[in-house]
């Protein structure tokens, strides 16, 4: 486990992935989305 003088580290870089992550959720669904659309025409 992290020591107490490493949460402010941890903190953030947890926080940097969870942001990317969210952001790649997003850019997947609009690729997907762009994908289906060009299926369907």
């Amino acid at each position: 486990m992290a020591e107490h003088g490493d949460m402010k580290a941890h903190v953030s870089t947890y926080n940097g992935v969870m942001k990317f992550l969210y952001w790649g959720a997003i850019a997947c669904f609009i690729v997907a989305a762009g994908v289906v659309w060009l299926i369907a025409n």
